[in-house]
C-alpha cells in the first residue's frame, strides 16, 4: 500500500516524535545548550541544569549530547522522576550497568562509590541524567546534593544534569535548596524557534527524511500557517507536519499549501474534542 512516505519520496518519514539526534537542527541557542552541557561534563562542574516549555526539544538534545560524550564517559539516564530517591538510585545504577549485591540504600551507595573511584582511577568520568526533573520532590533533590559530594580535592566523581520544564526553576528557588542552587553554575533554557526560524527546520527535516531529494514541499503560506499554530514548539510542529503531509498526499498534491495545514488543524483539534481535553491550543502541551 502506497504512504506519504513513497509519494514525497522520503526515505523514512520526516516527522516523527521519536528524539532521533539526526534530525537534530542546530539553532544558536541549540548549540549553546550543547556547549554549555559538554562544558559542564568535561570541567566536572557536578550539576548542570537544562529547562524548556513542553515539546521545545530538550529530550533531543541529551541524546544528542550522549552520542557526542568521548568513550571516557559512563552515562545512564533516567527517565521517570516520580520515584524515590532510593528507587531513582536503583534505576541509575542499572542504568550504569553496576551489578547489585543488595538493594538497600547504604548498600547502594557505597557500591555507587566504589564504581565511581574505579572510573576515577582509570582516567573516566560519570553523567547521570534525570529527565522530567520537574517531578522531583525537595527531599530527593537535596539527597542527589550529597550524592554530588562524592568528590576529590580536585574534581567531582559525578556529573547530575537535570533535564526539566520550567517549574523546576521554581523549586531550586526555595530557600531550602539554596545549598544545592550554589552548586549549579547557571541553568540553560531552551527556546522555541523563531517564527522565520520554522520554515528552516522543516525544509532540514524533509531534507534528511528525503536524503537530500526532496526540497520547498511546504508552501511559504502553509509555513507560516505551521508557525502561527504551533509557536515554534518542534513536537506541535511535528505533529501538524506529518498530518499536513498525509492530507496533501491524500488529495493528490504534491506541494503542502496553507489549506492542508488548516484542515490538519481542524481534524486535530477535533481529534482532542472528542477526547475530552481542551480544543484550544491543545496541541501546546506534547512533551518534549
Amino acid at each position: 500500500m502506497a504512504t506519504y512516505e513513497t509519494f514525497y519520496e522520503f526515505a523514512e518519514a520526516p516527522f516523527t516524535l521519536t528524539p532521533d539526534p539526526k534530525f537534530l537542527f542546530m539553532t544558536s541557542d541549540q548549540r549553546e545548550a550543547l556547549a554549555y552541557l559538554t562544558y559542564g561534563i568535561q570541567e566536572r562542574k557536578g550539576f548542570l541544569v537544562l529547562t524548556g516549555e513542553v515539546g521545545v526539544g530538550k529530550t533531543l538534545i541529551v541524546r544528542t549530547l550522549l552520542t557526542q560524550l568521548r568513550e571516557s564517559v559512563e552515562t545512564a539516564v533516567v527517565m521517570n522522576a516520580m520515584l524515590t530517591f532510593k528507587q531513582l538510585l536503583y534505576m541509575a545504577l542499572i542504568d550504569f550497568g553496576i551489578p547489585l549485591r543488595a538493594s538497600g540504600k547504604v548498600e547502594m551507595l557505597l557500591t555507587f562509590q566504589q564504581f565511581l573511584l574505579r572510573l576515577r582511577d582509570s582516567g573516566r568520568n560519570a553523567v547521570l541524567v534525570i529527565d522530567e526533573a520537574q517531578n522531583l520532590t525537595p527531599a530527593s533533590l537535596e539527597e542527589f546534593r550529597l550524592l554530588s559530594n562524592l568528590e576529590t580535592t580536585t574534581q567531582k566523581l559525578i556529573q547530575i544534569v537535570l533535564v526539566g520544564q520550567p517549574e523546576l526553576k521554581t523549586t531550586l528557588r526555595a530557600h531550602n535548596l539554596r545549598q544545592l542552587r550554589q552548586r549549579i553554575p547557571g541553568i540553560w533554557e531552551l527556546q522555541p524557534l523563531a517564527a522565520d526560524g520554522v520554515g528552516a527546520y522543516i525544509e532540514h527535516r524533509i531534507r534528511i527524511a528525503s536524503e537530500g531529494r526532496v526540497t520547498g514541499l511546504f508552501e511559504e503560506p502553509a509555513i507560516a500557517e505551521v508557525a502561527r499554530y504551533s509557536s515554534g514548539i518542534p513536537r506541535v510542529i511535528n505533529v501538524l507536519c506529518d498530518r499536513s503531509l498525509l492530507i496533501g498526499y491524500v488529495h493528490d498534491r504534491r506541494r503542502v499549501g496553507p489549506e492542508h495545514v488548516r484542515l490538519a488543524i481542524k481534524e486535530l483539534e477535533r481529534g482532542f474534542e472528542r477526547a475530552g481535553a481542551p480544543a484550544e491550543g491543545a496541541l501546546t502541551g506534547a512533551e518534549g
